[in-house]
């Protein structure tokens, strides 16, 4: 047969040659235009696939990072157990029981006035000279919205005067203490004062000491009723 024995000026295996490279070439073009046939179909399908799942409002897919952290909403709160909260809830409630402190009681009217309804004040020139004879005040006022009564003996009264380090140096009362019965009736606001002459040195309870003039320097005046006691007032001796 002339396919199987090709005649020719040519040889044989040379006509079988180019026989196998048509064949080759044949078998090629065949398998690509299969997985070409094979690739449009599956990405038709794809695509329909794609299509149907939109038109049937399907959920997309979740992305990947979604997947490894979990969202906000996940993520629980720890609730107190329950033995903490009734703890919260009977504090609160106790708390909520508790009176509040009582208000002291107004002072009667025409009562005694006690240090809490006096304001005691020392008044000084602020500066004298040394051996000199300076006047101080003690100044007492009642400072409550009522009368009140209160002894303002003279034996009750003092002014002390201490210097910088805070040592006493003189007193109203060591060499010439004065006595008597002084009860007033003090109304609301009212203010009584009581003039004092320092002669200018120094003494000790009882007036037993030497009494020299005090140096130069910055001193304080403090005043006292009974046991009612003054802020203490400047003076500069110089």
């Amino acid at each position: 047969m002339p396919v199987l024995h090709p005649v020719g000026p040519l040889r044989a295996r040379v006509y079988w040659r180019r026989r196998l490279v048509v064949l080759a070439v044949l078998l090629a073009v065949l398998g690509a235009g299969a997985w070409g046939t094979v690739l449009l179909f599956r990405g038709g399908t794809d695509s329909a696939d794609g299509a149907v799942a939109e038109r049937a409002g399907a959920a997309p897919r979740t992305p990947a990072l979604a997947q490894v952290v979990p969202s906000l909403s996940a993520v629980r709160t720890p609730v107190p157990p329950p033995a903490a909260q009734e703890m919260a809830a009977a504090a609160e409630s106790a708390a909520a029981q508790t009176p509040a402190p009582a208000a002291p009681p107004e002072p009667a009217p025409g009562g005694p006035c006690t240090d809490d309804m006096l304001a005691i004040e020392v008044r000084t020139p602020g500066s004298a000279v040394v051996g000199s004879k300076p006047v101080f005040e003690l100044v007492v006022t009642n400072a409550s919205a009522v009368p009140c009564v209160r002894d303002l003996d003279k034996g009750l009264q003092e002014l002390i005067l201490l210097d910088g380090g805070g040592a006493r140096v003189w007193g109203s009362n060591d060499c010439f203490p004065e006595s008597g019965a002084d009860v007033r009736t003090l109304a609301p606001g009212e203010v009584v004062v009581f003039p004092v002459t320092w002669g200018g040195l120094s003494s000790t309870p009882g007036c037993a000491a030497e009494r020299t003039p005090p140096p130069r320097g910055d001193y304080a005046v403090r005043g006292r009723l009974d046991t009612k006691s003054s802020p203490d007032a400047p003076l500069t001796l110089t």
